[in-house]
């Protein structure tokens, strides 16, 4: 789209302001609102912020200003919003790509790729959950009704969610998001939505706007979407499986081999891939369940209905949903990143990871195609499987020993990452919460 396009797109739809956005460090979307007839502006300055106001831009109160500058090619219309468009951003400080942004960091790693002519495809599933206050000022899921123990694709809590679930869609949709399937998932309250895969910088802007489009119509609806991995303990956590796969010029599939001798159809490039994701999965957790909160999904044990979907384990398998990697045949699906994530570090990290396995031919070893849950510790280490980090102490450390990821994100960025996780940790640790209080306020 060009200038002339986008003030005919204006006058189509009405449109009398642009956002402004990006995302900062935790993947929240940040944005200023911009009179359509200031729109050259955005596009060549960019529309400026103080950066020591946003979580994760490295910036003090004497920084420079961050200038938000945008890509036209991104313009649409926000349909919840009626006469706003968005505008994606990326980062800049003093005219120069500002590596601070994750949409920069992204850009980075997609060059890496581009110089070897490939392209990374990235197919994102977000679960999320619709809550309400309940009369005592607990939370539980939006319709008191979807109560059931196993309520996985239940077609009553589909039914009763529709009206707030269609809206979604028809918004994603009419920007040209295509949403193929919506389910009620395992836990009371809990959705997905399925929208089409796209190269790997359109797929993270993509799931920045379903979270934009989820929070807002559900905040019309009366009701909160939450990405919280795991609202409640007792409960399946909301995962944001990455489907990956790699393209080039001559081959739609790179990761695509009819003849593969396991029969999941990876050729010889995939296995290296996925011998680097699965190389550098503890370092990859940092980024791809980065809260305190993620840590209560990658634990081994059932939730109410019985079933449990997140790995803890590094491992592949064909259609092992227990292992850290599931291969649904051609393509990797990446089962480690939850829906608090950042979409655009989590890619970026991940091509980091698989360029790795590709240029030091790492070989992941055979796939496990049993129950990983039901296996001791000691039959894990005898199949050479270890465990993700169990908390994000752990994951952050593996994060800093990790020179691979670390640079996949670009230094300064992982620095402030490393940096605001620590502290998150230390302010988690020092909290005392309400399952203490029970249990020790009267014990001694």
């Amino acid at each position: 789209m060009n200038r002339e396009q986008a003030k005919h797109f204006f006058n189509e739809h009405k449109i009398r302001y642009v956002l402004a956005q990006f995302v900062d460090i935790h993947g929240s979307a940040k944005a200023k609102a911009v009179p359509v007839e200031h729109l050259e502006m955005v596009l060549t300055d960019g529309a400026g912020f103080a950066g020591f106001a946003l979580w994760g831009f490295g910036m003090g109160p004497e920084g420079p200003d961050y200038m938000a500058v945008g890509d036209l090619a991104t313009l649409q219309e926000i349909p919840w919003m009626p006469g706003y468009a968005r505008l994606i951003c990326n980062g800049t400080v003093k005219a120069k790509p500002y590596p601070f942004c994750s949409r920069v960091a992204l850009q980075a790693q997609i060059a890496r790729l581009k110089e070897r002519g490939l392209t990374m495809y990235t197919g994102i599933e977000p679960e999320f959950m619709l809550l309400a206050r309940c009369a005592d000022g607990t939370l539980g899921p939006a319709d008191p009704t979807d109560d059931l123990d196993k309520p996985c694709y239940d077609y009553k809590g589909l039914y009763r969610t529709r009206e707030v679930l269609d809206e979604m869609v028809s918004a994603l949709r009419k920007v040209g998001i295509d949403v193929y399937q919506i389910d009620h998932e395992d836990g009371n309250g809990q959705f997905e939505i399925n929208f089409t895969y796209a190269d790997a910088m359109k797929s993270a802007d993509n799931f920045t706007f379903v979270k934009m489009a989820a929070s807002e119509i559900a905040h019309k609806h009366g009701m909160i979407a939450t990405f919280m991995p795991k609202p409640f303990s007792n409960r399946t956590g909301s995962g944001a499986h990455f489907h990956v796969s790699l393209g080039s010029a001559t081959q739609k599939n790179a990761f695509y081999d009819p003849s593969d001798k396991n029969g999941l159809g990876l050729s010889s490039v995939a296995y290296h891939f996925l011998g680097g994701v699965l190389t550098h999965a503890r370092a990859l957790a940092a980024v791809a369940a980065p809260t305190v909160n993620s840590y209560k999904r990658l634990v081994v044990g059932r939730s109410l209905s019985g079933a449990t979907w997140a790995p803890a384990y590094i491992a592949y398998g064909d259609n092992n949903r227990t292992a850290c990697v599931r291969i649904p045949h051609g393509r990797l699906e990446i089962r480690l990143p939850d829906s608090g994530c950042n979409p655009y570090l989590v890619s970026a990290a991940i091509i980091a990871a698989g360029l790795d396995g590709i240029d030091r031919k790492l070989d992941p070893g055979a796939p496990h195609n049993i129950n990983l849950y039901e296996l001791t510790p000691q039959q894990l280490g005898e199949k050479g499987i270890k465990l993700l980090p169990q908390n994000l102490l752990e994951a952050v450390e593996a994060l800093e020993a990790d020179n691979v990821i670390r640079e996949g994100l670009g230094a300064d960025l992982a620095r402030e990452f490393i940096r605001l996780k620590r502290m998150e940790w230390t302010e988690y640790s020092r909290h005392v919460s309400d399952w203490e209080s029970r249990r020790y306020l009267e014990f001694f």
